[in-house]
C-alpha cells in the first residue's frame, strides 16, 4: 500500500517545485508582452514592404527541396503528436498545435501557388477533404486534453465548482487562487 493516504494531496511535481513569486511572474509577463509587441510592430511594416516589393513571378532554384522539406516537417510533427498520444504524454498538446498549423499552411500554400492553374481544384479538394479537417481534429483533441487537465488540476487543488473556460483560465491557478485568498 502507498504511504500517501490522500490521493488528491499535491505531489512534489505540484507542491513548491515551481513556485515563482508574483514579482517574478509580473516581470516575465512584461518581458514576453514587450517581445511579442516588438515582433508585431516589426512585422507590420515588413509585410507592407513585401506587398509592394515582391515580384509577381519568381523562379526558385531549390523548389523541390523547399516542398519536400516542408512535408518532412509536417510528417515529423504528425508522427511526434501521434507518439505523444501513444505514450499518453501532455506533449501531445503543443505537438498537435504545431502539426495543425503546418497542415493549414500546407493547404494555404497548395491553393495559393496553384491559383489560376488547372490543378487548383486538386489543391482545394485536398485542403477541404484532408488537411483542414485533420487540423481541426488535432486542435479539438488538444483542446479537449487541455480542458480535462485543467479540470483535474482544479479538483486536485480543491477549488470549488468548475474551472473557468480555457480563454479565462489563469496561467498559474495556484498563484491566482492565493492572490484571491488574500
Amino acid at each position: 500500500m502507498s504511504e500517501r493516504s490522500d490521493p488528491t494531496a499535491p505531489t512534489d511535481t505540484t507542491a513548491g517545485v515551481f513556485a515563482p513569486d508574483h514579482s517574478t511572474l509580473r516581470r516575465r509577463r512584461r518581458r514576453v508582452l514587450w517581445q511579442l509587441g516588438l515582433c508585431v510592430a516589426a512585422l507590420v511594416p515588413w509585410t507592407a514592404y513585401l506587398a509592394v516589393s515582391l515580384p509577381e513571378r519568381f523562379e526558385a532554384r531549390y523548389w523541390p527541396m523547399v516542398w519536400v522539406g516542408f512535408d518532412v516537417m509536417l510528417l515529423v510533427s504528425l508522427a511526434a503528436a501521434g507518439a505523444a498520444v501513444w505514450l499518453r504524454r501532455q506533449a501531445m498538446v503543443p505537438l498537435s498545435y504545431v502539426a495543425a498549423t503546418l497542415l493549414v499552411c500546407d493547404a494555404w500554400f497548395d491553393i495559393s501557388l496553384s491559383w489560376g492553374q488547372d490543378d487548383v481544384w486538386v489543391s482545394v479538394a485536398s485542403a477541404v477533404l484532408v488537411e483542414l479537417p485533420l487540423a481541426a481534429l488535432l486542435i479539438a483533441r488538444a483542446r479537449r486534453v487541455l480542458k480535462l487537465s485543467a479540470r483535474l488540476a482544479w479538483q486536485r487543488l480543491g477549488l470549488p465548482g468548475e474551472p473557468p473556460p480555457l480563454h479565462r483560465m489563469p496561467l498559474f491557478v495556484t498563484l491566482a487562487q492565493n492572490a484571491q485568498d488574500g
